[in-house]
């Protein structure tokens, strides 16, 4: 297990790139690697969604999704 998050080598592989269009976040993503090798695949996605849409209780307690300690609104994983 490596003592650095994901995404410092995220940061790390950005360092010095200008972020002036959405292709160049999507490419830089892309081209990120694991310490382990995994790799990741990254595609912009340009579909328009409906807001507003509300999962009911009980279909979000069956996806058993777990918050992360540091800002758990936004970082989770979900579980099989």
């Amino acid at each position: 297990m490596t003592k650095f998050p994901a995404s410092l080598y995220i940061s790390i592989n950005w360092r010095g790139r200008p972020l002036t269009d959405y292709q160049s976040v999507v490419n830089l993503i892309a081209a990120t690697k694991t310490t382990t090798g995994l790799m990741v695949k990254a595609r912009l996605d340009k579909k328009t969604y409906q807001r507003g849409i509300k999962v009911p209780p009980e279909e979000l307690e069956n996806l058993r999704i777990r918050p992360h300690k540091f800002h758990g609104e936004w970082n989770y994983t979900f579980r099989p």
